[in-house]
């Protein structure tokens, strides 16, 4: 009895962790609160980083512009970490967690694939056809 006591403690303990158990809350709410807090510093940053466009980040890196490579970045982050913690993936064997994320990254790979080759199918169509350019 005192081991499984032990057990589950520990296992309360960890769900009231967050970033590998580098912060830890005293209950669900302040975690809650503390994901709220997290989750919207990456959406300010986000939002920021639109807003303003650094000239810096506007080099071209495998064909797309470094900013846009932070905004896939950024998004995949929160993404990862809704589903971690949210949907309490942390708590499920390896197996379904692996299936879920390799499954999850393979499309978003795809997904990427997808949108820079058309991207610049259509870039090269208004650029070299009779089509004004405006955009």
């Amino acid at each position: 009895m005192a081991d499984h006591a032990a057990h589950t403690d520990g296992h309360a303990e960890h769900k009231l962790a967050i970033f590998r158990g580098l912060l830890k809350f005293k209950s669900n709410t302040q975690k809650i609160w503390g994901v709220l807090i997290f989750l919207s510093l990456i959406t300010i940053v986000e939002v920021a980083l639109g807003y303003i466009k650094p000239d810096v980040l506007n080099v071209s890196v495998l064909g797309l512009k470094l900013l846009n490579w932070i905004f896939i970045i950024l998004t995949l982050v929160k993404a990862y970490y809704i589903t971690w913690d949210f949907m309490h993936m942390r708590d499920e064997v390896s197996g379904l967690r692996r299936a879920v994320v390799w499954t999850g990254v393979f499309l978003v790979i795809y997904l990427i694939a997808i949108l820079l080759v058309e991207g610049e199918y259509i870039y090269q169509v208004y650029k070299n056809a009779a089509v004004s350019f405006d955009f």
